[in-house]
């Protein structure tokens, strides 16, 4: 599978969504073909350091029940 290329508005979403606990398999599946890799990546701020978090999640993430 080709891994998918992390945007700078993705990271931002990804960003927010770790600080907010979603474990990153929710992620992952958000974004389908991004892995584990790339997301522990940007959370670690080895790739896109200087993007902020998003203001808000957009409305199709997945919620908990």
């Amino acid at each position: 599978m080709h891994d998918l290329k992390v945007t700078p508005a993705m990271a931002s979403v990804i960003k927010l969504a770790r600080a907010l606990k979603i474990p990153y398999s929710w992620i992952s599946a958000y974004y389908p073909g991004l892995n584990f890799g790339r997301i522990a990546d940007v959370v670690k701020g080895r790739l896109f350091p200087n993007v902020p978090p998003a203001e808000a999640l957009p409305p199709d993430f997945p919620k908990s029940v």
